[in-house]
């Protein structure tokens, strides 16, 4: 069994910031891609930004220059710098990972619990 624990979310004034963890425990054989996912209230889950093992970033357009991706292998960690928060920032925060488990050959994508990050004066 493979788990991820996402944290850090909360509450934060616009221009603030927050730190989003993950880790991910587990019978882990690889880790690939990892990364966040968000929903907006009445909005589809979307991506926010992924890393992969070699340390290769993807943000989407609308956190570009704001929000800041890093990874610790050893740790299977992800973490999320989010700086200059905006209220459209919103949302619940998914952790996402995809991994191959011992007993497995194919690889799945995991994901956390969510962690609520509200944006508000």
């Amino acid at each position: 069994q493979v788990q991820l624990v996402d944290s850090g979310g909360g509450l934060v004034q616009p221009g603030g910031s927050l730190r989003l963890s993950c880790a991910a425990s587990g019978s882990i054989a690889n880790i690939y891609t990892m990364g966040w996912y968000r929903q907006a209230p009445g909005k589809q889950r979307e991506l926010a930004a992924t890393i992969t093992s070699d340390g290769v970033t993807n943000y989407a357009d609308s956190v570009k220059g704001r929000f800041t991706l890093s990874r610790d292998n050893a740790k299977n960690t992800v973490y999320m710098q989010m700086n200059s928060l905006k209220p459209e920032d919103t949302a619940v925060y998914y952790c996402y990972a995809n991994i191959r488990e011992r007993r497995s050959i194919w690889a799945d994508n995991y994901w956390g619990q969510g962690t609520q990050v509200t944006v508000s004066s």
